[in-house]
């Protein structure tokens, strides 16, 4: 049963300058609602001002509003993780059971975008981002799939542009590519590898669309467990990235500033509210939420 949780936790006692300036002082970590099997996806919707998110095991995708709180909004899903929007408002999904990266306009046109790279299935596409042009980015670790299952020999990065229906495969070096986040000229591309290597990733954005120079971003540094995964960008170029512990931020020149500790291990975060300042996490069996000095970039 989903049960709303109207107790909060200090999050940290900043000493951090940098950090002061994201995190206020008398900030809190609140815990919305609880009782899934595993969160993913989140992804704000401004028009409704709600907040869609993945329940991967479940099979389900929620909707969580200050008012309703969490209220079922697609089942079956595909067992979908990772959530955005394109440039027309319409819903990508990263499904995560049935292998494909799919898209559902005004709540119930669903069509299927991608599911198969030179013949072969593709594994299971995790997180997704879409750039201003329209061209949807996603990564395909193999994390839905039992090793016998994988029929690509590597676990890619990928662009797909919906015109031409082509999908284009931008990188094959990954052991588990997962979250991945543009900066706000969109001129980097952010990825993270959520395998032994525990770094993100950066890599120059060209403008034919294709990934160049890539290099060692950032490394989470920690003995507690949990990956990269999830990532996100704020407006002046900090990066918050879902990992041990919490969500670790990061300066566009990948300096650390420091974590926000969470109860239980995130997967992903977004940008909500209307001022964008609000920073919703998906941790295991829980969402929860902070609100912060500087707003996120979010879908246009």
């Amino acid at each position: 049963m989903i049960m709303p949780i109207k107790s909060v936790t200090n999050t940290m006692n900043n000493k951090n300058k940098k950090l002061a300036s994201i995190v206020p002082e008398d900030s809190r970590l609140e815990q919305l609602c609880t009782g899934f099997q595993f969160t993913e996806g989140p992804i704000w919707n401004v028009v409704n001002d709600v907040l869609l998110f993945s329940d991967i095991p479940a099979n389900r995708i929620y909707a969580w509003s200050s008012i309703k709180g969490a209220t079922l909004f697609r089942e079956p899903s595909g067992n979908s993780n990772g959530l955005t929007y394109d440039r027309e408002g319409r819903l990508i999904l990263c499904e995560h059971g049935t292998r494909r990266l799919s898209q559902l306009e005004n709540g119930d046109v669903y069509t299927v975008l991608s599911e198969r790279f030179r013949g072969k299935r593709l594994n299971s596409p995790n997180d997704a981002v879409v750039k201003s042009d329209g061209m949807i980015y996603f990564t395909d670790p193999p994390y839905g799939i039992k090793p016998e299952e994988q029929e690509l020999s590597f676990q890619g990065v990928f662009s797909f542009d919906p015109e031409s229906q082509n999908l284009t495969l931008l990188a094959d070096d990954f052991d588990r590519p997962n979250g991945l986040a543009f900066s706000p000229d969109e001129r980097v591309l952010y990825i993270a590898d959520s395998s032994s290597r525990r770094h993100i990733r950066a890599f120059d954005v060209h403008s034919d669309g294709l990934l160049r120079r890539g290099r060692v971003f950032a490394t989470i540094d920690s003995e507690s467990p949990g990956n990269p995964d999830g990532m996100k960008i704020d407006v002046e170029g900090n990066l918050y990235s879902a990992a041990a512990g919490g969500i670790w931020i990061y300066s566009a020149d990948g300096e650390s500033l420091g974590i926000i500790p969470t109860p239980e291990t995130p997967a992903n975060c977004a940008w909500g509210d209307k001022d964008g300042k609000s920073l919703y996490i998906t941790a295991r069996t829980s969402l929860y939420h902070i609100k912060l000095n500087i707003p996120g970039v979010r879908p246009k």
